[in-house]
């Protein structure tokens, strides 16, 4: 789950805190072109206001007006739709006839969006079961596989925890490797237990900077499946810690720096600290796609590419991410 859906359901509860009636309204199908997928979240609140967004303004001002009017949700969970016809599309300003289909709930206590928070926030994945004919909400750990469900009587949603990005070393590199993830809606971490490359992290927001060794630290995260971690030190004192220990975890993504001779000579040691082949073989090293890059900003866009399409189940196998013809030779950057 994103920033952006875990600020509305903030601000979801916030409003109710303070007297507010309150409207959640959740994607559940599209068609054609949408500006935005099936779980994305806004709240509407009686005197208008709202947070998140269901289609990047297409539809927003038509269904603040009808929420406020009663006409929609007044009591019960209900599901409207925009764009069916070509002609509504156009009115609507919908991409390519595009159509799109919002249940919207008013909330209560029984709508379990605290409780919601709260595993969301504790890194829980969990499924949220709304009967649309009573509007009560119920919730239950989710797995990886769990999708958005809806079949007109049960919505069953899925929240997991935000990204993570773990960044091993504070160098020129990570400054700008963290500042693209931060934009990309990760919680960064970035551990650096050497003094020397300290200055400036704390003033970096969005970014935790770590003085714990790499293993203590890896274990202490309890990475999952929303996770990343990249290695960017040259030090194998550090990054094998990582490394190590980051390759056991449930992380989508785990990379080092280096050259193919250094990842190379990376992964016979690491085999020596009891890493099975196939746990290294989950290792990406060189890190980040071919994209030519050659200065920090270019070398942190490529690994950003190359996890984010790990992230969205993209094929990465392709000449993009091929450095068996790479001679590179690799260089420390200093931070």
């Amino acid at each position: 789950m994103n920033a952006v859906d875990i600020e509305v359901l903030r601000s979801a509860i916030d409003w109710q805190d303070r007297g507010y009636r309150v409207t959640l309204g959740t994607v559940v199908r599209t068609w054609g072109s949408a500006p935005r997928p099936p779980g994305s979240l806004m709240v509407i609140r009686d005197d208008g206001q709202v947070a998140g967004s269901l289609s990047g303004g297409c539809i927003e001002d038509d269904l603040i007006g009808r929420v406020a009017r009663g006409e929609l949700a007044a009591r019960l969970p209900q599901l409207t739709t925009y764009g069916a016809s070509a002609e509504e599309a156009q009115r609507f300003g919908l991409p390519c006839g595009g159509t799109v289909q919002v249940v919207l709930e008013p909330l209560s206590a029984q709508s379990r969006l605290r409780e919601l928070l709260a595993a969301i926030e504790g890194h829980r994945l969990v499924a949220r079961r709304l009967d649309m004919t009573t509007g009560l909400a119920q919730l239950a750990d989710a797995i990886d596989s769990d999708t958005l469900h809806f079949d007109g009587t049960v919505l069953v949603t899925v929240h997991g925890p935000r990204l993570r990005l773990l960044i091993i070393g504070g160098g020129q590199l990570s400054r700008y490797l963290a500042a693209m993830a931060v934009m990309l809606d990760y919680r960064v971490t970035v551990c650096e237990p050497r003094e020397e490359y300290h200055e400036g992290w704390q003033a970096m927001e969005g970014v935790t900077l770590a003085r714990a060794m790499p293993d203590d630290l890896v274990l202490a995260m309890n990475l999952d499946a929303n996770s990343a971690v990249v290695a960017l030190t040259h030090d194998p004192k550090l990054d094998d810690l990582a490394l190590m220990e980051a390759l056991r975890t449930p992380a989508f993504y785990v990379g080092a720096l280096g050259s193919r001779r250094n990842n190379d000579s990376r992964r016979e040691r690491l085999l020596q600290f009891e890493v099975s082949r196939d746990e290294m073989a989950r290792l990406r090293g060189p890190v980040g796609l071919r994209l030519g890059g050659l200065t920090p900003p270019e070398i942190a866009l490529s690994i950003m590419a190359e996890m984010t399409a790990r992230r969205r189940g993209v094929d990465v196998t392709g000449s993009l991410a091929d450095w068996s013809a790479s001679a590179a030779s690799c260089r420390a950057v200093a931070g």
